[in-house]
Order: C-alpha cells, then sequence, then structure tokens
C-alpha cells in the first residue's frame, strides 16, 4: 500500500478534519482522501458507505467556499475515495481560513500566503501589482539599459518595453525595484573573520535598484575573494569562489527570491565559504528535482528575470543552478543546496581549500559515484563504528562532498 504524502492522506473513520486537507488540495494540488484505512494502513473499511458518501458530499458543500471539483468512488473493499481537483478560484476557505498541505500534514496558511492564492487567482504575480507612485526615477537602470543595448534614448516607452509601465495602471512592483529611490528590502552583507563573531564589515543595501545592488554585490566579492600571486615572476589573479558561480548565485538571489516577503537577501562571506540565502522557498507546483535541474515550470518573477537577461546577467531562464555546479565540476569541494519551506540558501566553498583526514578519504573514496549507501554499507567497508562514522558523515556534509537523504532507519548518502 501506497505511504502517505502530500497527495495522499488515510482516514480511519469520517470526522470532519479531513475538510481542511480538501481545502488544501482544492488550494494547491490534486489530492486523495481514503476513508476505512487506519495510521497504520490496516483496511477497516466504512459502514454504509453510500450513506457516508452523501454525508461527505454534504459537508464539503456546506463547508468550503468556493465549492470544489471533487469526486467519490466506493471501492470493493468498503472504503471510499475522496478526489480532489486543484481548483482555480483561489483561495478556497474552510470555515473562513484557507489551508496547504505541509508534507503529510495539513496547516493554515499566513497571510502572505493567501496573497498569493488571491493573485494566482488573477492570474498575476507580485511584481506586476500596480503600485501608487509616478515619482519613480530610473537613472542608474536608464544608463545601464543604453550601454549594455547601445540604446540612444531610455523614456517611458522603454519602460514600456519593459514590462515596468502601462499608460492605464501606471508603474508596477518591479519598476520600484528597479528605481533609483524605494522602500523595498535587498541584500544585507557580511563579511567574516575567522569567527562569526568577528566582522570585518557589513554592508545593506535596501531602497535603491536591485540593479546597482547586483553590481555593488560584484565589487565586494572580487574584493574579498580575488588573490594575486607572483608565480616565476608574474602577478597571477585567482578566484578563491568561482566568479561564475558567485554571480549565478547573486542573480538567482535577485531574481527569483519572493518579493512579497519584507526580509533581505543575505550573503555571508567567510574565509572558506560564501553562502547567499534568499527569502521564499519554492514555488508550490515545483519540487526540489526540479529546481536542482533547473526545470522551472513557471517563473516567480518573470518581468525582473526578462530585464536581467537583456542585460546579460542571466542567459537563459533556469540555467542559474546548472552552470553554478558546472563550476565545481572538476574540483572535489562541491556546493551545498539548502531547500526549506521559508527560503533557499546556496553555500559556494573555497575550491583550493579543502582538509580530509585520512578516516574521511577512506569513506570517501569508498563510496561511488551514483550509488546511495545507508551508514551499514560504509561501516562494513570501513570497519568504523557507528559514532564514528556519524562524526564523519557529518563532516563530509558540512564540506559538500556527500549528500543525505530519506529519514530514521531509511537513511542513505550518495556522493556528490
Amino acid at each position: 500500500m501506497q505511504k502517505e504524502s502530500k497527495n495522499l492522506e488515510y482516514k480511519e473513520k469520517i470526522s470532519k478534519s479531513y475538510l481542511k486537507t480538501v481545502n488544501a488540495y482544492a488550494n494547491y494540488n490534486d489530492g486523495e482522501i481514503i476513508f476505512g484505512i487506519t495510521d497504520d494502513y490496516k483496511i477497516v473499511g466504512i459502514s454504509n458507505p453510500i450513506e457516508m458518501c452523501q454525508n461527505i458530499e454534504n459537508q464539503i458543500n456546506d463547508s468550503i467556499n468556493p465549492r470544489p471539483n471533487y469526486t467519490l468512488n466506493i471501492n470493493e473493499n468498503n472504503t471510499i475515495t475522496l478526489f480532489v481537483k486543484k481548483g482555480i478560484s483561489t483561495p478556497y476557505r474552510y470555515n473562513g481560513k484557507a489551508y496547504k498541505r505541509n508534507d503529510t500534514s495539513t496547516i493554515e496558511v499566513d497571510e502572505i500566503e493567501e496573497n498569493r492564492l488571491v493573485l494566482l487567482r488573477m492570474n498575476l504575480n507580485y511584481e506586476e501589482l500596480n503600485v501608487i507612485d509616478d515619482n519613480l526615477q530610473f537613472k542608474y537602470l536608464g544608463e545601464q539599459i543604453k550601454k549594455t543595448l547601445a540604446l540612444k534614448e531610455f523614456n517611458l516607452d522603454t519602460l514600456k518595453i519593459l514590462n515596468l509601465y502601462d499608460t492605464k495602471n501606471g508603474y508596477n512592483n518591479a519598476a520600484k525595484l528597479f528605481a533609483d529611490k524605494n522602500n523595498m528590502p535587498g541584500l544585507d552583507i557580511a563579511v567574516f573573520g575567522n569567527s562569526i563573531n568577528i566582522f570585518k564589515r557589513r554592508i545593506a543595501f535596501a531602497g535603491e535598484s536591485i540593479l546597482k545592488q547586483y553590481y555593488d554585490a560584484l565589487e565586494i566579492y572580487k574584493s574579498e575573494y580575488i588573490v594575486e600571486k607572483i608565480e616565476d615572476g608574474f602577478r597571477n589573479k585567482y578566484e578563491l569562489v568561482p566568479f561564475d558561480a558567485y554571480r549565478e548565485a547573486l542573480a538567482n538571489a535577485l531574481v527569483h527570491r519572493a518579493w512579497d516577503i519584507n526580509a533581505n537577501a543575505k550573503i555571508e562571506m567567510h574565509p572558506n565559504k560564501i553562502i547567499i540565502s534568499s527569502p521564499g522557498g519554492l514555488m508550490q507546483d515545483m519540487t526540489k528535482e526540479d529546481f536542482m535541474e533547473g526545470n522551472y515550470s513557471r517563473l516567480r518573477n518573470p518581468i525582473i528575470a526578462n530585464i536581467f537577461r537583456r542585460m546579460n546577467i542571466i542567459e537563459a531562464f533556469a540555467t542559474g543552478i546548472r552552470r553554478i555546479k558546472a563550476t565545481y565540476s572538476n574540483v572535489l569541494v562541491k556546493p551545498i543546496f539548502n531547500i526549506t519551506p521559508s527560503s533557499i540558501s546556496i553555500t559556494l566553498p573555497i575550491i583550493d581549500q579543502i582538509d580530509l583526514s585520512s578516516s574521511e578519504k577512506k569513506v570517501l573514496e569508498s563510496m561511488k559515484q551514483n550509488y546511495s549507501y545507508n551508514r551499514g554499507d560504509i561501516e562494513k567497508i570501513s570497519g568504523f563504528t557507528k559514532d564514528k562514522l556519524i562524526r564523519i558523515f557529518n563532516s563530509l556534509l558540512e564540506k559538500g562532498l556527500i549528500e543525505k537523504g530519506g529519514k530514521a532507519k531509511s537513511t542513505y548518502y550518495t556522493k556528490k
């Protein structure tokens, strides 16, 4: 029997708590609820299934607004399958509240998420919402656009072409983000010494064009991670962190972040790594695999992305992650991608500084590419104790050399 998941829930009995899950499926994704199955996946069936189907139908129709699209089916083992179709009239509400699925549980959405459901119904993105501000200035954007695209003029018609302005509604949030002065969030950069308690400097970019923030953040990188060495009488420059990887991760943090969250993206610059974190997790129709492979089914900020593409900052939509990984293809240490419901962070390690103990080397060399191993497999190969192996795994995870998947007894490790 299939285990419970984001799109499948089992209920032993019919109680009104299932209505929250119906609401969540209608708001976000197709899903099934099967009644008559216990928490430990035993089939017990439902008494009077025909009558119960009528009760379910009445409960849904009376409690969820607007009415979702669903079907009911009585199975041969007297279980009842309720299939709910993702709707277009979001947000759907149960007793005045909207819900979403969080793995195998159902939770109430917050105000920001509910606003996104409203925009989804209107087929709009946050960046497209109009702003009441006729005094936006675009001197920096204009200079960069003219220089990059060899334009003679930058005027209101240019802003219309870039989808930052239309005659009927005026400027939108995307225009505000590119304006010279605004009240939008931005970037918070911290340069650390040998510990997180030592700040070499801290720079906060906010209230100015995100294009300027992008270029200024590149200059800070160059001052910290490009070094010169005298070799054979010649002065050679080296990138401690690949410039292309940093540039792509920085652009990703500005182009694909959730701008409706009032928080700055963060760049932590350490002696051995850079961590770039942006507010907002994955879009509702995107999986972690989609993100890692660059399969963006829908851009969160298409206007911003299009301008960055025109400026030759990003080469094509959805290729940034693949390009970051490619810059580390020939080195041992790899980037780390951490995705949570509220943020996405990318760790870019120093490419020429990696210190492996003999035990770490033994474990790493025993793991083949594209194979998954549980702890017991490596214990047999290495001869290390459980506690020692856990410490080694944690160290290799921190250095970005392996990945961890599964949970509890099903935990497995793969070599990057």
